[in-house]
């Protein structure tokens, strides 16, 4: 499965972004679909997670109530809207997906980097302050 990530680029302190996660010749009706970043010099992180069973969502503590993660089945895209932005939130974001599983229980864990199967190219994003 090839995941593409795209929507990154450079932003003033307060704007907003919105990245795309799409595949090709793939469906991602059975997927658990995650965004992830990385920082400079930081560990990769989860940022969000949608389950295609139920719509559930994840978010990291650092983006609850600025971002906000959806699908579009018709094309085939998981997207990242992403409101408020901070210097901190300055990354490269990828996405990843694993074998669906509900986020209503134990989301952490769920959204986790171990557990991802196929991972996409990274897109970055740059917030000026």
């Amino acid at each position: 499965v090839q995941l593409q990530a795209s929507g990154g680029g450079l932003v003033q302190a307060g704007g907003s972004l919105r990245l795309s996660c799409t595949t090709s010749g793939h469906t991602l009706d059975y997927y658990t679909i995650a965004w992830f970043r990385q920082a400079p010099g930081k560990e990769r992180e989860a940022v969000s997670c949608i389950s295609s069973s139920d719509d559930s969502t994840y978010y990291d503590d650092s983006v609850k109530g600025r971002f906000r993660i959806s699908r579009d089945n018709s094309k085939n895209t998981v997207y990242l809207q992403m409101n408020s932005l901070k210097p901190e939130d300055t990354a490269v974001y990828y996405c990843a997906i694993r074998p669906d599983i509900s986020l209503v229980i134990a989301a952490r864990a769920v959204c986790a980097e171990h557990g991802m199967n196929y991972w996409g190219k990274g897109t970055q994003v740059t917030v000026s302050s």
